[in-house]
Order: C-alpha cells, then sequence, then structure tokens
C-alpha cells in the first residue's frame, strides 16, 4: 500500500509541472516554506515538519516560516519582512486553509495570494504554489490556486495535500499531518522541484 502510494505522488507530480519550469538551485540556496500549520508542521515535531524534512533530501537551507493559524491577509502583511531577512531563492507557498476554513471570500484570499507571488517574483524570488482542498468531502483544491498558478506560470501542485489529506494514516487529525504524512508531503515537494529542474 506504501509503494502504490508513492507511485501515485510520482504520477501526480510529474503531470503538475508539465509546463512551468525552475531555474536551477545553487548549492547554497535558502528556500522559504511560507504558509500555515501545514508548513509548521502541526501534529508532530518541528524537525520532522515538512520543511525539516525536504532540508534533509535537499541539502540546501529551508526556512520553516509557517505560523499556523494564520489567514492570507496576515500572510501578506508578514511576507516582505521575510523576503528582506532571508533572501531567499525560492518560496513554497502553501497558503489559504484557514481563509477557506472560515469562509471568506475567494476573490479576497486569491487577491492576497496573488499579491504574495507578485511580492516574491518583484525580488526575483521563484515561486512554487500548492492547491489546499475546499472545505468539502474528498475535495480537490480550491479552482483559484490553478488559475493563480497558469497566470503566472508557476510549477503547482493540484492535489498533493488533497492525496494526502484522504489517507487517514497520514493524519494527526482531520486537517493536519503526522510524522509520516509530513514525510510524504516532502517527499512530493521534493520530487516537484526535481522535476521542474530546481534540483
Amino acid at each position: 500500500m506504501q509503494r502504490l502510494l508513492l507511485i501515485l505522488l510520482a504520477s501526480l507530480t510529474l503531470t503538475a509541472c508539465d509546463s512551468a519550469k525552475l531555474e536551477p538551485l545553487p548549492r547554497d540556496a535558502v528556500i522559504l516554506a511560507f504558509g500555515d500549520s501545514l508548513t509548521a508542521g502541526v501534529g508532530t515535531t518541528k524537525n520532522k515538519s515538512y520543511p525539516a524534512v525536504l532540508q534533509s533530501l535537499s541539502g540546501l537551507d529551508v526556512i520553516n516560516a509557517g505560523i499556523s493559524g494564520e489567514v492570507t491577509s496576515d500572510g501578506l502583511e508578514r511576507l516582505p519582512g521575510l523576503i528582506r531577512e532571508h533572501n531567499p531563492d525560492l518560496m513554497i507557498l502553501i497558503e489559504g486553509g484557514n481563509d477557506i476554513l472560515r469562509n471568506k471570500n475567494y476573490d479576497l484570499i486569491q487577491s492576497n495570494l496573488e499579491q504574495m507571488i507578485q511580492l516574491a517574483k518583484s525580488r526575483h524570488v521563484q515561486v512554487v504554489l500548492l492547491g489546499v482542498p475546499e472545505k468539502k468531502l474528498l475535495s480537490s483544491s480550491a479552482p483559484f490556486y490553478k488559475e493563480l498558478a497558469e497566470k503566472h506560470q508557476l510549477v503547482y501542485h493540484h492535489d498533493l495535500i488533497s492525496n494526502l489529506l484522504r489517507t487517514r494514516s497520514l493524519k494527526s487529525d482531520p486537517i493536519h499531518f503526522n510524522e509520516q504524512g509530513y514525510q510524504k508531503m516532502a517527499e512530493g515537494i521534493y520530487q516537484l522541484l526535481t522535476e521542474s529542474g530546481a534540483l
């Protein structure tokens, strides 16, 4: 079953980045993992969060800039300072889940995310976007994630988070992963970065 899940994740990753590509990251590159509780690693310890595992897999410096409970309006305020502080080469953006859970307007979420993307790109930071599922049973990512990825030509994964959340053994609660879940999440992102040319 575990092998089947890895094969499924691999095939989904390959289809997720078939158009957009990334510039290869130098050996001293800094990756900014920006988001909410799924980035912070709620459900496990920080050294088992996806940024920590991705750092181990890639050999690069991965900054865990996740804050549990954050909504996109707060993230938009926080991001400029982090970019100035860390001067990242690439940002992995996984945010909007708390907005969705609180029934915030999709246009507002999309606008906030778009401003984050534009800010990063204006500072020559490459952006990788992951979709967050809608508040429905067995749902896929909210549609505005794909719209943003297409508009800004981003490397994007539509269903990595959605698919992992459908596997009960990978979750610590209904909306967060456990250690195994974050390991799979990091492996999926690592493969996405590899297939898109960053690693």
